[in-house]
């Protein structure tokens, strides 16, 4: 939650917008968004996992926000018109787009003349506890599905900025340092490492959480407080101000 509060908050969202949620997870972003721009604007979520959308929209029909739609699709190819969102949200997301040249290029494509981009990212694993703890478990887990894709592989987010001004998006990086905190090693490991390890043999899986015990509990198991560096890439689309200057 403290990503999504300060991913809306640089969105400076306001009532009656249309929202696009890139990667929307279980909706979290794109319910706050459509809460925000009210019954006049708009909020859509698009994720590529049918698992991640149902439980998006269990959570919407428990809410009951009726400008609210989930749609299963990728960055790289969103289903959307032109210039269809005033803003385009991406929370922890553009570190898992295998193609993010692409993606920034759909992204100024589905954005409106001065539209706004805010996604948040991870930093590298040195400054992010969330980043080490996965990447640590993950090793065991075998190589992505692509190179370059995962926690922390938007660390340095220069290429993707440079994606971006080409596809006619000014953006910078802003850098928070966010917490988050976990009452025991196995809440942490079913949060963070679960997922990614489930298919492990229960003797490599085993392995893999006494490597992380190691590195991230070194004073054994209890409280821990997660330390998170984040990016927050913030940019605005070209286009024609209220002054008339492009």
């Amino acid at each position: 939650m403290p990503v999504v509060e300060a991913l809306v908050d640089r969105a400076k969202l306001i009532g009656g917008e249309q929202v696009l949620d890139l990667g929307t997870g279980t909706g979290a972003v794109a319910q706050r968004a459509a809460a925000i721009v009210g019954p006049f604007g708009r909020a859509v979520g698009i994720d590529i996992s049918p698992e991640m959308l149902s439980r998006a929209r269990h959570c919407d029909t428990s809410v009951g926000l009726g400008n609210l739609t989930f749609l299963q699709g990728r960055a790289e190819a969103i289903p959307a018109k032109d210039d269809a969102f005033d803003v385009v949200l991406a929370s922890l997301s553009m570190m898992y787009v295998i193609d993010r040249e692409a993606a920034a290029r759909e992204i100024g494509r589905v954005l409106r003349p001065g539209g706004r981009f805010v996604a948040a990212v991870w930093a590298a694993p040195e400054q992010c506890d969330i980043v080490l703890f996965q990447q640590t478990a993950g090793r065991f887990a075998g190589p992505p599905p692509a190179p370059g894709v995962g926690p922390g592989a938007l660390a340095e987010p220069s290429d993707f900025l440079r994606h971006l001004q080409a596809a006619g998006i000014q953006a910078r990086v802003e850098t928070e340092t966010l917490g988050f905190d976990f009452p025991d090693f196995t809440s942490a490991w079913d949060t963070l490492a679960g997922v990614t390890t489930a298919q492990l043999l229960p003797e490599l899986q085993q392995e893999a959480k006494d490597t992380v015990m190691v590195a991230m509990y070194p004073k054994g198991d209890g409280p821990r407080h997660f330390r998170n560096v984040t990016h927050f890439i913030v940019g605005r689309a070209s286009g024609m101000t209220l002054g008339g200057e492009a």
